[in-house]
């Protein structure tokens, strides 16, 4: 099962992404464990999330600004799927 990684304040992505089958955990609880998940979910409000300018990860990042939860998920899949 993939592992996804969302900020706080996207629920409906969330709840969405629960609904698909993934393991979908909070990204602001995960800062220090990001290697772990297979893709990360921001808001696309701020360009340095973490607060770090050279955090590593091995999951793609995927800007949620402007998109749909359906949406997302399209990401995830051509992404990482």
């Amino acid at each position: 099962m993939k592992r996804i990684a969302v900020e706080n304040s996207l629920t409906n992505v969330k709840s969405y992404l629960e609904t698909q089958g993934y393991t979908v955990e909070s990204l602001e609880s995960n800062k220090d464990n990001l290697k772990s998940f297979d893709a990360i979910v921001v808001s696309g409000q701020n360009s340095n999330f973490l607060g770090m300018h050279n955090t590593e990860t091995k999951g793609s990042i995927i800007s949620a600004k402007g998109l749909t939860p359906e949406d997302v998920h399209k990401e995830i899949q051509n992404r990482i799927e």
